[in-house]
């Protein structure tokens, strides 16, 4: 045992440094660090950001498909098709880009060019949907507007900018990992979660409401000029950046570590068939150095208990092909639904804040019964059940969401006025469309948080930010599976499954379908959820080789705390410690 002569400690006590400052004249006197200052200044500068980056955001997808069908004259698979790529491309860039700012250009760097980006692509948005036919008309009455292909040219030019820029400013600004979670125990990090998701939700909420309302109601093809407040959310990123108030991971496991050791044990697979002997007990060890790999044995093994996660992410991506049913399909339905309210026209999106509402209410009351269950010292059910419960959730809301466009398609048609076009929609009340949103919204509320506790209790602390990295991924798969999965029933139907006018189509197959799918997904992940049961048992079985790591990195921060440590012993210490 080596005995350490660390300044700082006395009879075993830390001693609390008293922090100073000198003056000119040489008398030292104590000054109140400023820390809290800079702190708070963070705070305020990431919550504004999330505000106008969830309102650009929203500002582009909230009435997107009314846009594509109404000024750009889409078909209603191809609007829905346009608006979850959109949405799956925002979810993917974050991870994306967060990896090109860690490897390649700087995370300063990226930030500005995202927020350009971000610019540039809220001003070609606008000038797609600016009515040009009602300014532009000459002295022969000859109307001047945008060709078909210089609008198609500016409006997915402009997707993109957009959606790189907020996968940027997401990543940089305010990602996951800014959250030091090291050392809680499991109900800690779920109230975390639950609450994290909860004030996200509830800024959707507000964000929802007025949006769509001055989308459709007062600003119509106008509506995405709302996006213009990037320029504010460029602004505050300027600011973050020039006073050092932008987060900086640690150097470690990237997310290139991680893809480099399932390209290099496939490449060795492939070799060992052809010129190597012997067998290896898990094909990734064919990727560690004395394999014949190029990479460390620690890294293989983290990957390893990775990769015991991705059963998880898979069975997520249908999961996330229903979610995107909001955006899409339920969308369609509540446009072609009566939105007269008492002689108010009800926004279309504002459907959508009925699916958040229960992630609003039982976020809390989940936490409640959670803190019930710590006081009676009982253990409260595993994430894997709520991930259960969410998913059964999601398969009954498809099913519903069939049997209600059968019973809207049993009401007369009605014309209803939308961004000033008359369509022909069913006389069935919108809010008889409800039970469907309010599943997902339960749904959500179970699996979302119960999620990301799973992927981050089950690797070691320096791969948890790639877990999560990796759960975005697939959340945004499940996006483009949506669209996929649109693009498919479209074809082999003919157009039925998902027509262009509703009444006259079979949109509920579509739904029956996805229900179906969704239900053996449920199944599939019923037999596996075992795996994912008890999380303390797995984290003593799979991150034994880290426990030390995260000590000596615990030690290093309590030596860097005390602030008096000299560091040439430090090291030797260290050193001799291994």
């Amino acid at each position: 045992m080596v005995a350490l002569n660390i300044p700082g400690l006395h009879n075993g006590r830390p001693l609390q440094r008293l922090s100073t400052t000198r003056r000119p004249s040489g008398m030292v006197t104590p000054y109140k660090p400023r820390k809290t200052r800079k702190k708070l200044q963070v705070i305020i500068c990431i919550l504004f950001v999330e505000l106008f980056e969830r309102f650009t955001f929203f500002g582009i997808v909230c009435n997107m498909i009314l846009f594509c069908t109404i000024k750009l004259g889409y078909h209603n698979y191809q609007a829905a098709t346009v608006n979850l790529c959109f949405v799956g491309a925002s979810t993917l860039t974050p991870v994306l880009v967060g990896w090109f700012a860690e490897t390649c250009l700087g995370r300063t760097k990226v930030l500005y060019l995202c927020s350009l980006l971000h610019f540039i692509g809220t001003v070609m948005l606008p000038v797609v949907a600016f009515p040009f036919e009602d300014f532009y008309i000459d002295a022969h009455n000859i109307i001047h507007r945008l060709e078909p292909r210089e609008q198609y040219v500016l409006f997915y030019t402009g997707l993109l900018a957009a959606a790189l820029g907020i996968g940027g400013i997401r990543a940089i600004l305010c990602p996951l990992g800014a959250y030091h979670l090291q050392g809680y125990n499991q109900h800690q990090i779920l109230s975390f979660f639950n609450w994290l998701y909860w004030l996200v939700n509830l800024n959707s909420t507000v964000v929802f409401l007025g949006i769509s309302y001055i989308q459709q109601s007062v600003g119509k093809n106008l509506g995405f000029l709302i996006p213009f407040t990037s320029v504010l959310l460029a602004l505050i990123a300027i600011h973050m950046a020039r006073n050092n108030l932008i987060f900086r991971p640690k150097k470690g496991s990237s997310l290139l570590t991680t893809l480099g050791v399932f390209f290099n044990s496939l490449k060795m697979c492939c070799l060992r068939y052809r010129h190597l002997s012997g067998d290896v007990a898990n094909w990734l060890d064919r990727a560690k150095e004395n394999n014949g790999g190029c990479y460390s044995e620690t890294s293989v093994e983290n990957v390893k208990i990775l990769v015991k996660l991705f059963p998880l992410f898979g069975l997520q991506l249908l999961y996330r092909a229903c979610i995107t049913q909001i955006p899409s399909g339920y969308y369609l339905q509540t446009m072609h639904s009566n939105l007269n309210f008492n002689g108010f026209l009800l926004p279309i999106a504002a459907m959508n804040v009925i699916s958040i509402l229960p992630l609003l209410i039982l976020a809390p009351l989940l936490e409640f019964v959670s803190t019930c269950y710590q006081s009676l010292k009982k253990t409260p059910p595993s994430p894997a059940k709520f991930i259960i419960m969410g998913h059964a959730c999601a398969a009954l809301s498809a099913l519903v969401a069939g049997f209600a466009e059968m019973h809207r398609k049993d009401y007369p048609q009605v014309e209803q006025t939308l961004s000033g076009t008359v369509l022909q929609v069913s006389s069935m009340a919108c809010f008889q469309l409800a039970p469907q949103y309010i599943l997902l919204g339960i749904a959500e509320a179970f699996v979302t948080p119960a999620c990301s506790l799973i992927s981050f209790c089950l690797t070691p602390s320096n791969l948890r930010g790639i877990s999560l990295h990796f759960l975005s991924l697939f959340y945004g798969g499940g996006c483009f599976l949506g669209a996929l999965l649109i693009q498919f029933f479209y074809l082999v139907s003919g157009g039925s499954f998902y027509p262009n006018t509703l009444s006259s189509g079979n949109m509920e197959r579509f739904f029956f379908m996805l229900a179906i799918l969704m239900a053996i997904n449920t199944l599939v992940f019923w037999k596996l959820s075992c795996r994912y049961t008890d999380l303390s048992v797995e984290l003593d079985k799979g991150v034994r080789q880290s426990h030390l790591t995260e000590k000596l990195l615990q030690y290093k921060a309590y030596l860097r705390y005390y602030d008096t440590v000299d560091c040439s012993g430090t090291t030797a210490s260290l050193e001799m410690i291994l």
